[in-house]
């Protein structure tokens, strides 16, 4: 968010917290992008604030008590507060039970890929409408042939995406393995290392696929400890994920810090990739 609409996004999470009996004199930023992320104190709670229009929160908060009560490694609504969304003054508002790091602050790969495990397991016993993962592609291309939207990108990059994008989604989809409901994004960024083991948070990109297309998206180590990964499929969604990403750091309005810069890196990445077809 723009640091104006921060301030404010900040306010209204802490006018809402204190309305609910849980003081919030202060605010500290855990992360900012389309969302805001804070964790409130002395309350000691985590608000996810975001713009009301076009948002999924009700979704992420109705998909997190599912996951929960089906066992799930999941960041839990903070059990203080009725779980819903608060809207106030243009926000939308969710708090959530935050969890202390553990001392080593990261995952091993065998845990993240027996969390994920864990994950998939409970996912594939909800019945809830998602959007399939072919939607990113689609639309990452539309922004590929917008070139109002993406004007950096080189004629030869461009065609060098398109083609990448277009190929590997004819090849997994030809590959015909089972799709279930997913996180979406799984990477490191949306897995918490608490006592209690890697917990999964952040619900708006869920979506329906083969596991691997999840996978894809953690530390390539922990591949190798998944249940019954399909290794070619695995490669081939490593591909799919990485192109569709750097789509979105030529995005004309992207503002991930160093985003131009990850951008190319990335591009070079993929030419590799080609080469090695």
């Amino acid at each position: 968010m723009h640091a104006s609409e921060g301030a404010r996004a900040a306010a209204v999470a802490r006018s809402v917290a204190a309305s609910l009996g849980l003081p919030a004199d202060e605010a500290a930023v855990l992360h900012d992008s389309n969302k805001l992320t804070l964790r409130l104190l002395p309350a000691d709670t985590l608000a996810r604030v975001a713009p009301a229009d076009g948002q999924v929160a009700q979704f992420e908060v109705g998909l997190a008590r599912q996951l929960t009560e089906a066992g799930c490694p999941v960041g839990t609504p903070d059990p203080r507060v009725e779980p819903r969304v608060y809207e106030r003054d243009g926000f939308v508002v969710t708090l959530w039970r935050y969890y202390e790091p553990t001392d080593a602050g990261e995952v091993t790969p065998a845990a993240f890929a027996g969390a994920l495990a864990r994950l998939h397991a409970g996912m594939r016993e909800l019945d809830v409408p998602a959007p399939r993962y072919t939607e990113r592609v689609e639309r990452a291309l539309r922004f590929l042939a917008d070139h109002e939207r993406t004007p950096g990108l080189a004629p030869a990059d461009r065609a060098l995406l398109q083609e990448t994008l277009r190929s590997t989604a004819e090849w997994i989809a030809a590959r015909g393995a089972p799709e279930q409901l997913l996180h979406g994004e799984p990477h490191p960024g949306n897995v918490l290392a608490t006592a209690q083991g890697p917990l999964f948070i952040d619900w708006e990109t869920c979506c329906r696929g083969p596991a691997e297309f999840d996978l894809a998206h953690a530390p390539e180590e922990a591949g190798a400890h998944y249940p019954g990964v399909d290794v070619e499929l695995l490669r081939r969604c490593r591909v799919l994920v990485l192109a569709i990403i750097t789509v979105w750091r030529w995005d004309l309005d992207d503002l991930f810090p160093d985003g131009r810069r990850m951008g190319e890196e990335w591009l070079a990445r993929i030419r590799v990739a080609a080469v090695g077809k």
